[in-house]
């Protein structure tokens, strides 16, 4: 089977993970950087040039396309899917869940748990936005942000309306949330490849003061021994609802139960293949076999 993986450097951990995996398993795989690739999207045999040439035929793609790139690497997803490639997050769901108040929106739909979330533009609202979240201490985001990045906890009323006054003025897309003190910056990340946990860590924030536990912010891990059925079931269904085969689940525990965090469609590998010792990229790859077994199927029985 020949495999492409989109990214924008072979040497990433995790792309280098998944071509390793991909050829244990006796198949091709082939390291595309997304950017390089141009389409003509009125040919009536839709097809990617890549670098000057146009690109051969694949069984599948797994998209690896960072925040920065999200239209483009998802054009191409899109590209790739109607010339009839497996894409292991199809390019819907990748712009879902990249898209941190979209995905809420669609999990708040279906009843999934999370923290009390608001979203406003006009600044004239933000003391009663402030309030339908409870109050200080919360927590604002940019809706663009990774790793932690644009992630600001405020401890005041004062605080807040100023962190918000200074964002909305600089026309950034934020949303405030209700801060779950009792985690004390702990929170569960849930690897899930086709419908099942795989893998899961907890991370914890580096100190007291850092209340952010990605591992990018210098937080630590352990493999997570104690997730429940109603954590590993509450992140199968978020993926499904999102759309996503391949997904990285953050869940806090909380007073009332565990809460969606964040869905994540372009999990990195390194975190959770140190921390828990499982082979996830051996997973991924197992998947898309099942997979393009599935749909050939299909399309050998849709022709009959």
């Amino acid at each position: 089977m020949k495999i492409a993986i989109l990214s924008r450097k072979p040497s990433l951990y995790s792309t280098s993970r998944l071509v390793e995996a991909a050829q244990a398993r006796g198949h091709q795989a082939d390291v595309i950087d997304t950017l390089r690739c141009y389409m003509n999207i009125t040919s009536a045999d839709p097809n990617i040039h890549y670098k000057g040439v146009e690109l051969e035929q694949y069984d599948a793609v797994i998209p690896r396309i960072g925040a920065s790139i999200t239209f483009y690497g998802a054009a191409v997803v899109r590209q790739l899917e109607m010339m009839g490639v497996f894409c292991v997050n199809d390019s819907v769901a990748i712009t879902r869940g990249r898209d941190k108040l979209r995905s809420l929106q669609l999990l708040s739909k279906k009843g999934i748990g999370m923290p009390i979330t608001g979203f406003a533009h006009s600044l004239d609202e933000i003391t009663d936005l402030i309030k339908m979240v409870g109050g200080p201490p919360l927590v604002i985001k940019f809706l663009e942000g990774t790793q932690g990045i644009g992630v600001v906890l405020v401890e005041t009323t004062k605080a807040a309306r100023s962190v918000l006054e200074a964002f909305l003025g600089l026309k950034v897309n934020i949303m405030v949330q209700e801060y779950i003190q009792e985690s004390g910056g702990a929170d569960i990340r849930c690897f899930v490849i086709g419908g099942k946990v795989v893998a899961a860590m907890k991370r914890q924030s580096r100190s007291p003061e850092e209340f952010r536990s990605n591992l990018h912010r210098g937080g630590t891990a352990t493999t997570a021994t104690d997730i429940t059925e109603e954590e590993t079931n509450m992140a199968v269904r978020a993926a499904h609802i999102i759309g996503l085969n391949v997904a990285g689940i953050d869940i806090v525990r909380s007073n009332r139960g565990p809460l969606i965090m964040e869905v994540n469609g372009s999990p990195g590998l390194e975190g959770i293949e140190k921390t828990t010792g499982i082979d996830v990229a051996a997973e991924i790859i197992q998947f898309i076999e099942t997979g393009t077994e599935e749909a050939n199927e299909k399309d050998f029985n849709g022709r009959g």
